[in-house]
């Protein structure tokens, strides 16, 4: 039996965070589209299993929609997008379209953490070469929007259980990537420092 929408799997645990010694992590199930107050319940490090439809975006429809103004031709109102490109538009999608979750496995920049917590977004990073066991998780690929952007353009996915994914950006200004990398340049400086150099 699955808990309820926005319900943790289980009680809280200790983990090693780059940034603390402990740090309570919670698991979430959510089906889509998300609202404003699943997105917020949400801390940096959580973990985050979704069911129902995510948008796989890319350049080429980014482009259509911010350079082109071209509406998107499906509502993204509480929408999950699988980024699957570099360039995506963080600030507009959130604050023009109304979108709470991106999911991707590179990480994005301090101003794209500005936009998710001042609009109540957040960021669930993917595991990296886990593309093979995302595909098991798929139920249905239900239609493709702006077929003559093939194959950039926008699919349309239904998902079972896609996850585990990790909250890399929360709606609370919390950045796992700043936090690791902040970590990693104190470590660095460490070892420099012990060396002599």
């Amino acid at each position: 039996m699955l808990p309820a929408q926005g319900k943790s799997l289980a009680p809280p645990f200790l983990t090693i965070h780059p940034s603390r010694i402990t740090s309570l992590m919670a698991e979430y199930r959510f089906k889509t589209p998300l609202s404003e107050s699943d997105i917020r319940q949400l801390r940096v490090g959580d973990s985050v299993i979704l069911d129902g439809i995510i948008f796989g975006i890319r350049d080429a429809n980014m482009i259509r929609v911010f350079d082109e103004r071209v509406a998107p031709p499906v509502d993204w109102r509480g929408a999950a997008l699988l980024h699957t490109a570099p360039n995506v538009r963080k600030v507009g999608l959130l604050r023009d379209y109304g979108v709470r979750a991106i999911l991707g496995k590179g990480g994005l920049s301090a101003k794209s953490a500005e936009s998710m917590k001042k609009y109540g977004g957040c960021y669930l990073s993917v595991t990296g070469g886990a593309a093979a066991m995302e595909t098991l998780q798929i139920e249905e690929i239900e239609k493709a929007y702006w077929e003559d952007l093939m194959p950039e353009c926008i699919w349309q996915i239904r998902f079972k259980g896609l996850g585990p994914l990790t909250v890399g950006i929360d709606a609370h200004g919390g950045n796992l990537q700043d936090e690791v990398q902040t970590q990693a340049q104190r470590k660095a400086e460490e070892i420099l420092r012990k060396m002599g150099v």
